[in-house]
């Protein structure tokens, strides 16, 4: 099993950063790379159990479902159902922590997943770089970084 693991602080209060990360469809409001998402079936983006659509940049399309979100711990699970990705049953979480000093916040983003043993060192460089880091980096810039 593959396992990916990124971190960043950024400079706004987790309850604020939370409001958008929340939001299972509002990836591609705030993710360089994807240009547009859609939650199936018309059910709540906040409602566990649903699959959100979306498609990148280059056109390829991921569907994910919603294994827990909590409001109190600020942190989202889901799962990949499908992807142009060379990998099985992923799951990741995103999680937000309160950093009192400065009022800032420290996020984690991890994934497991499983995938042929000669590729996991790139797909684990791609999940944790072309799509966590650079997420990070989004956000960096629309929360900033103290």
């Amino acid at each position: 099993m593959a396992k990916v693991y990124r971190s960043t602080v950024l400079g706004a209060p987790a309850e604020r950063v939370w409001r958008d990360l929340r939001d299972f469809n509002g990836l591609a409001n705030w993710h360089p790379s994807i240009v547009s998402s859609r939650i199936e079936k018309g059910h709540p983006a906040d409602k566990v159990g649903c699959v959100r659509t979306y498609q990148l940049k280059d056109g390829a399309q991921v569907r994910e479902k919603l294994l827990s979100l909590s409001d109190f711990d600020y942190t989202c699970t889901y799962a990949i159902l499908d992807s142009p990705l060379a990998l099985t049953d992923h799951v990741a979480t995103l999680r937000l922590f309160p950093v009192t000093e400065g009022n800032r916040c420290f996020v984690e983003w991890t994934a497991e997943f499983e995938c042929e043993p000669d590729r996991v060192a790139e797909l684990a460089d791609t999940v944790g770089e072309r799509i966590f880091q650079i997420g990070f980096d989004a956000l960096k810039k629309r929360y900033g970084q103290r």
